[in-house]
């Protein structure tokens, strides 16, 4: 798929190329952004340039994961949201915000306006979020995009080489209000 961008009442999301990797590398030096996310720590500008020169395109050229920055009007970058099918009809969503930007709701906003483009257009009826347990920045995002919380997961993701348990949560295009596009039997 060739990256488009998607926009919202006050961001551009977009696909993130070479003339974005010093803004990438700076956000990416946040102790925060490199102990919660699997992105590597130290972050050195040649992860910055792997990302945004290859990482990012052969996502989009493959469908396997839609890299979007999050870029507020004037042009900086306030976070970074990727969307990854998973199975059929489902897809997980993973998300960072800069530092300097956390706290206005741009990455809540990125994660609906993401989810609602995966409900319409990919056909998607499941989108999941996981952030390692304590990470309740995440958290705080997710449920504030409309996610339900399901649980813990033990052991369920790795970080850094290490194993990890994990919040997951789940939205569907019925939170949205948008019709799914398989049937949908809840158990209650």
């Amino acid at each position: 798929m060739d990256p488009f961008t998607l926009t919202t009442g006050r961001l551009l999301l977009r696909a993130v190329g070479p003339h974005d990797t010093d803004a990438v590398y700076e956000a990416a030096q946040d102790a925060d952004i490199q102990r919660w996310t699997t992105i590597p720590s130290p972050y050195l500008r040649e992860h910055a340039e792997g990302f945004t020169h290859q990482l990012v395109p052969d996502g989009w050229a493959d469908g396997s994961m839609f890299t979007f920055g999050v870029f507020l009007p004037m042009g900086a970058l306030a976070g970074m949201l990727s969307f990854s099918p998973r199975s059929p009809g489902v897809g997980e969503v993973g998300f960072w915000a800069a530092k300097e930007h956390r706290g206005n709701g741009y990455i809540t906003e990125a994660v609906t306006a993401v989810s609602r483009w995966a409900f319409t257009r990919l056909s998607v009826d499941r989108v999941e979020w996981r952030a390692e347990v304590g990470n309740t920045g995440s958290r705080a995002v997710a449920e504030r995009a409309g996610f339900t919380i399901e649980g813990t997961l033990r052991s369920a993701i790795s970080n850094k080489g290490t194993r990890r348990d994990c919040w997951i949560g789940s939205l569907l295009p019925s939170d949205l209000g948008l019709p799914s596009a398989s049937p949908y039997l809840p158990s209650s």
